[in-house]
């Protein structure tokens, strides 16, 4: 018999036609929403589960599941899942590095190019009718090339945002908990600073680094007022980095010149006050939205899903330590 296991959100057929050759899947290709409780009722007999982002595994859930061997990402971020409590239990968790970095990279060059110029409010501008002839300083926005662009972490994503940059003739600015080997910085052109000192000093700040409970609102009130009001924030990590009220303050007030975000702090819900301001590239995180990585990424979560449950250890294990106590 094979072993149960859900998939919590709509994937591409390839993904439920691998998962089918090892488990007897319980798919949502109907792209139902679980709340708590149904998620918990849905899992409680499976041995594994393949979740999106916005599904919760928390302590309450897992004791309720006492049959969970492994909890697979399909992405890279997880602080959607409490892995301390994974790995007291034995249960194997894991994510999907690099299948998306050349993808989220893409989007997050894309926010600067279009809140750097302005692109979502022209188009707005236009659908609704006000052009009415062109004018010398009709939507002016500021140019991209040459400008300093600072990447705050610098891991494959942030990389691979630097590269982009090089092509429009950008100086790099990156902080990191740790420096990047030098032929990185050489080829990438990157110099490495602190926070205060990137803030200061960059036309364009993006947000590259993983989410955790200490980075919380690293860009805050105190922050936002380092950068220059010419200043353009993006950011492709996650949304609670940002002290959302503290920038839409400053947008509101013009002590930043825009903001481009795919990430919330609430998501799906979006902070209201930002809402209404025109100077914000509002995307609902569609960093890896591509039909090649999301699928990329269902497989690799897939192939993840099937080594937690055949005894042997996932390519993107998480949490090394809960293999000494793996249950099953």
């Amino acid at each position: 018999m094979k072993p149960p296991i859900l998939l919590t959100s709509y994937v591409f057929p390839e993904v439920i036609e691998l998962l089918q050759q090892h488990f007897d899947v319980d798919d949502n290709q109907r792209r139902e929403a679980f709340d708590a409780v149904s998620l918990r009722a849905r899992l409680r007999d499976k041995a594994g589960v393949l979740v999106a982002g916005g599904d919760r595994i928390d302590e309450a859930l897992l004791d309720a599941c006492r049959d969970l061997r492994a909890v697979c990402n399909a992405g890279v971020g997880y602080n959607n899942i409490d892995l301390d409590a994974c790995t007291s239990r034995g249960i194997l968790a894991t994510n999907t590095p690099g299948v998306l970095d050349d993808t989220v990279a893409d989007l997050g060059f894309a926010l600067i190019l279009a809140a750097g110029r302005r692109l979502t409010e022209a188009d707005r501008y236009l659908r609704a009718g006000r052009w009415g002839r062109w004018s010398n300083d009709l939507l002016l926005g500021m140019d991209i090339h040459h400008k300093t662009l600072g990447i705050v972490g610098m891991g494959r994503i942030g990389r691979a945002l630097a590269r982009r940059a090089r092509g429009f003739d950008m100086q790099i600015l990156y902080c990191n908990r740790s420096r990047a080997p030098e032929p990185v910085e050489s080829a990438l052109g990157a110099r490495q600073v602190a926070l205060d000192e990137l803030l200061a000093a960059a036309d364009f700040v993006c947000l590259t680094l993983p989410y955790s409970a200490a980075v919380r609102h690293l860009i805050g009130a105190r922050e936002i007022g380092l950068m220059k009001p010419t200043a353009v924030l993006v950011n492709i990590a996650r949304g609670g980095i940002i002290d959302e009220n503290a920038l839409a303050a400053a947008l509101r007030e013009g002590r930043i010149a825009a903001a481009g975000l795919d990430v919330y702090e609430g998501e799906p819900a979006v902070n209201p006050a930002l809402l209404p301001l025109e100077n914000t590239v509002l995307l609902p995180h569609i960093g890896s939205a591509t039909r090649a990585t999301r699928a990329a990424m269902g497989l690799c979560a897939a192939r993840n899903l099937v080594a937690a449950l055949s005894g042997g250890t996932p390519p993107n294990l998480l949490n090394p330590a809960a293999l000494s106590r793996r249950r099953g």
